[in-house]
């Protein structure tokens, strides 16, 4: 609807909002009616449907308008409306935004989480919208995409006009405003971008506060290259190659193992390291002897009296503190509870979580573990959820089973970036390292097997804990257990 008193030129087709495959995805229908789709050597079933509604389907190559079917229509809609779902639900889709169905794209929408699903949040003329400062835009190849890592879906902007158009929103700008200027991207894209937090409400009048203004305490204490980070250097909120790809293999040669020696006269040490060999302390023996352990022995599973030794050695807290900040005119009391490993400035935010899958002594499960009181705390989960921590975990390591107890280091983030600004998420990497090779090192003492994971799915941990993923999340995980007989160790780190 045109706002009362605003001139127009001649009015824009109304832009479609289309569901289509993923440009690496087919579907398969067999004769028994089963779809299947088929993308990068892999295939899903995605269930039995109708002839006519196989035939139909074959229009998602070019997109199929969501407003043409719903779960209220007729049968063949409903089964569309199912079947698009389904590919929904398995990130086989992308959502298109054009003028007509066969024309040129404006804005296609890429999930970057698998059960992303389009909304479009009713907006009127007097809502003011401002960019989220998670929010950029990015050259992709020769794209250009508007993303943040808050959002369920990346923006790739096909139409140069909208990235125009979406500068101005750096400032609360009200709807009704945007729709005098040329190139207006439409209520129906603006809507989308306020349901991925690209963009957000806030007061028309208002030029400041706009960082406490987009969310709760936990967000404002985050900077935008840490979210970021974090986000993008884990699992679960984006749809990037993750992991050990070697994508430069082809491209650049490996880096040797050690450094070439810089030129001038060298200090030789050997000849003090000689003299002392006879004499090497009980922790130099252990950091010679720590080793990743990838087989476990199901057969001897750990016993819940070891683990319960493993964690009072490594992360219980051992003493408690509050002092007061001296801020000049006075300042918060602040509390400290100390553990066994460093941590930045006292904070000591790491948390640990313990997916088991084999302890004697203690059942199948989900648990915190309760550093301030040497315990541990089930946390009910679904069994699929469970079984996907430990598989990815199995997956990450290369293992040929999960691991018999998989332990998720969480960062309560607000914890460290209440007190360090542009630092916090690299003090917390620099604390998770500190904890693992504490584990490392009690693990070889106690004659177990561990193993550092470098990979974690911040979304599925959201997800089996309730907690939101700027608020607490994983920034590491530790595989631990009775380690097979060293000849059957398939490699060490």
């Amino acid at each position: 609807m045109r706002a009362p008193g605003i001139k127009r030129g001649r009015r824009a087709a109304p832009a479609t909002f289309s569901a289509r495959l993923g440009g690496h995805v087919t579907l398969e229908v067999h004769s028994n009616g089963e779809i299947v789709a088929c993308f990068d050597s892999h295939s899903v079933g995605l269930g039995k449907f109708s002839a006519g509604a196989a035939d139909r389907a074959q229009e998602l190559r070019i997109g199929l308008p969501l407003s043409s079917f719903s779960s209220d229509g007729r049968n063949i809609d409903k089964e569309i409306h199912l079947l698009v779902r389904r590919l929904a639900r398995h990130g086989l889709l992308e959502y298109r935004l054009g003028r007509s169905r066969n024309g040129e794209d404006l804005v296609v929408i890429e999930p970057q989480v698998p059960d992303y699903w389009p909304q479009m949040p009713q907006l009127c003329n007097a809502d003011a919208l401002v960019l989220s400062r998670f929010a950029y835009m990015r050259r992709r190849g020769n794209e250009m995409v508007l993303e943040s890592p808050r959002a369920g879906a990346l923006f790739k902007i096909c139409n140069p006009k909208i990235a125009t158009a979406l500068v101005i929103l750096s400032t609360p700008q009200q709807i009704k405003q945007l729709r005098r200027r040329d190139g207006f991207p439409g209520v129906e894209l603006l809507a989308l971008l306020v349901d991925c937090q690209i963009l957000f409400k806030t007061e028309a009048a208002s030029d400041s506060g706009l960082r406490p203004a987009e969310g709760d305490d936990n967000l404002v204490l985050w900077d935008f290259h840490d979210l970021l980070f974090h986000t993008r250097s884990t699992e679960g909120r984006h749809a990037n190659p993750l992991g050990g790809l070697y994508p430069y293999a082809g491209v650049i040669s490996p880096l040797p193992a050690v450094r070439r020696r810089w030129p001038g006269k060298k200090i030789d040490l050997r000849k003090f390291s000689a003299a002392h060999s006879e004499a090497i302390s009980p922790a130099a023996t252990l950091l010679r002897e720590r080793h990743s352990t990838r087989s476990f022995d199901d057969q001897r599973p750990i016993t819940l009296a070891e683990l319960s030794r493993f964690l009072d050695s490594t992360a219980r807290v051992q003493s408690r503190l509050r002092s007061r900040l001296d801020l000049g005119d006075g300042g918060p009391v602040v509390t400290y509870a100390v553990r066994p490993y460093p941590s930045g400035g006292g904070c000591y935010e790491l948390e640990l979580y313990l997916a088991v899958d084999k302890c004697e002594g203690l059942a199948r499960g989900f648990y915190h573990y309760d550093a301030g009181g040497h315990a541990l705390v089930p946390i009910d989960v679904r069994r699929n959820e469970l079984e996907a921590l430990l598989t990815g975990a199995e997956f990450a390591m290369g293992a040929p089973a999960a691991p018999q107890i998989l332990i998720t280091i969480a960062a309560r983030f607000g914890r460290i970036s209440w007190k360090y600004s542009s630092i916090a998420y690299a003090l917390i990497l620099k604390d998770v390292g500190v904890l693992i090779q504490a584990l490392y090192m009690m693990a070889t003492d106690m004659g177990l097997g561990g193993c550092a994971i470098g990979s974690a799915n911040i979304d599925l941990f959201a997800k089996m804990t309730g907690i939101e993923f700027h608020v607490e999340g994983p920034v590491g995980q530790f595989a631990i257990g009775r380690g097979t007989k060293p000849g059957a160790r398939r490699r060490s780190t």
